[in-house]
């Protein structure tokens, strides 16, 4: 098995990659983002991914926990075979229903709710759902149970947003997991593309965003030489 660069759980190396869930949010965030990292092996940590990963090492510190009727298990191994899907979930939260799953000693049925946690307040938008939509589509496959909905948990707001798993949203996650294997097949690496939220991503200096276009490339490179020069001067 290979470690994935960016401290991700390690990939199968069999006859066709497997997925990380990870990659979803890092896909439909930025296609050049995740091959850099996916194809390329690069990674560059900043203050929003070094804090992204401390919030899951915590989350990750106990591996399950009883309270009040609900069953919290942590760090859960999640894989989907018909997607190719895998990787470990932050929490899984079990409660009990009339058409849940049976559990090892547990009495009665229970159902199981992702629940994914964040830095920041909330403000991922899609990239951060459809990983969770990827979690559930794990556990639907891994015990034959619906998992309707899931929760995203923000670390800054203490917060709690839940999540309505539509078909649209199941959609999604199969076409990004389909454009992961084509773009992983290609071996071609995206365009940079300059955009607002290039600002904040850890990859932009191995990304180059200003790098779009022969006249762009010309100026970055004069700029980058007239840097050098003042501060050498």
């Amino acid at each position: 098995m290979e470690k994935d660069v960016s401290g991700a759980e390690p990939r199968l190396l069999d006859g066709e990659s497997e997925i990380f869930l990870s990659e979803l949010q890092h896909l439909l965030f930025c296609e050049r983002q995740w091959a850099l990292i996916h194809m390329e092996g690069e990674w560059e940590e900043n203050y929003l991914t070094a804090t992204g990963t401390d919030v899951h090492q915590r989350v990750h510190s106990n591996e399950k926990e009883f309270r009040d009727g609900v069953l919290s298990v942590r760090g859960l191994p999640l894989r989907c075979v018909r997607l190719g899907l895998y990787g470990v979930s932050d929490a899984v939260e079990f409660y009990q229903s009339s058409d849940g799953v049976r559990l090892p000693q547990r009495r009665g049925r229970w159902t199981p709710l992702p629940v994914e946690y964040k830095r920041g307040r909330g403000a991922g938008g899609m990239a951060d759902k459809v990983q969770l939509c990827g979690q559930a589509l794990c556990l639907e496959e891994m015990l034959q149970v619906s998992v309707p909905v899931g929760v995203l948990f923000y670390a800054q707001t203490r917060r709690r947003t839940e999540v309505t798993l539509t078909k649209d949203l199941r959609d999604l996650v199969e076409r990004l997991c389909c454009r992961a294997r084509s773009l992983l097949q290609s071996g071609v690496l995206p365009p940079p593309e300059a955009d607002k939220k290039c600002k904040s991503c850890s990859m932009k200096d191995l990304c180059g965003p200003e790098l779009r276009g022969r006249g762009q490339t010309r100026q970055y490179v004069l700029n980058t030489v007239e840097a050098i020069i003042h501060e050498t001067a």
